[in-house]
């Protein structure tokens, strides 16, 4: 009778312990180019992964910035999520616009303060996870009202430059350049950053045609994904980086990668990646979204 209480004991401690996911605030311009929503999907496929919210972040700074940038993103972050259907993602709004440059400097948004209350329900030994596919609105917003919780994030983020030799970071690319006094905040504080730079990333392309070929007829969202590709300003691309996904293979696939710490920001606490395996990157992407495709359509 023991053995079997014990047996029954170990099965139900298993079944609690499968359950847990780590709780995941996805932030980005989904508006902006072609590769968010792919990372997007991609984040979803993750199945231990349970995604808080989807945030929209603007990209405002643009030169071919819409006029309504964020809420753009807010809308395609809606049929995104109404194609997967997940049971407690919050879709939220965030900054319309970068931070402002001097007092309250904050963009406050629903994003903003979801992030706050979300990092305050941590315990003491937990971070809540963090990626951000576009510019830093919404975190820095979030920190500048409440900076308690900057021990209580960690930020996995696509952007910037970095050459490896010397040490020298730039941040002249799109993401810190649409909200530069937010990535400035940032490396200011002690927030735990792990950044993939857009000249590690910027040779993993993807071909239209095997893109369709690979994600046509399993499922009405990969036809939305095809399509979007060809009716966005830039279109007619027969191959584009799928930035985004990067940081999310990076997360899942540490031994496709090699992370290091850099010191030569005032925060201390920002770690860069850098050798990617782009190849692995793009095959497991595509195989992740497929698997995710066919599960929503036996749905």
């Amino acid at each position: 009778m023991r053995i079997i209480n014990l047996l029954l004991l170990i099965g139900c401690t298993l079944s609690i312990s499968a359950q847990v996911k780590t709780k995941v605030i996805l932030d980005a311009d989904t508006a902006n180019e072609v590769d968010d929503p792919y990372a997007i999907v991609r984040a979803f496929a993750v199945p231990h992964w349970e995604i808080q919210a989807l945030n929209a972040t603007q990209w405002q700074g643009s030169q071919w910035s819409t006029a309504r940038s964020m809420e753009d993103g807010h809308r395609l972050n809606q049929v995104l999520t109404a194609y997967l259907k997940p049971e407690n993602t919050k879709v939220l709004r965030g900054g319309h616009r970068r931070m402002y440059d001097w007092g309250d400097m904050a963009l406050h948004s629903a994003a903003a303060y979801n992030l706050i209350k979300q990092a305050h329900l941590q315990k003491e030994d937990k971070k809540l996870t963090v990626i951000a596919l576009g510019a830093l609105t919404n975190i820095a917003s979030a920190i500048f009202i409440a900076p308690s919780i900057t021990s209580k994030i960690k930020l996995y983020w696509l952007g910037t430059q970095y050459d490896f030799e010397k040490g020298i970071s730039t941040r002249t690319d799109f993401n810190p350049m649409m909200d530069p006094q937010a990535i400035e905040m940032l490396l200011a504080t002690q927030l735990e950053m792990h950044i993939i730079p857009v000249s590690e990333v910027n040779q993993m392309k993807s071909n239209f045609e095997e893109t369709k070929e690979r994600l046509s007829g399993i499922h009405p969202l990969g036809d939305y994904l095809v399509q979007h590709w060809y009716d966005h300003d830039d279109g007619g691309r027969e191959e584009r980086v799928l930035w985004d996904i990067a940081i999310i293979e990076a997360m899942l696939h540490p031994e496709w990668v090699t992370e290091v710490k850099v010191d030569n920001f005032k925060n201390k606490n920002v770690f860069y990646y850098k050798d990617i395996n782009k190849e692995k990157f793009l095959e497991d992407c595509f195989k992740e979204i497929i698997e995710k495709l066919k599960e929503l359509a036996e749905k």
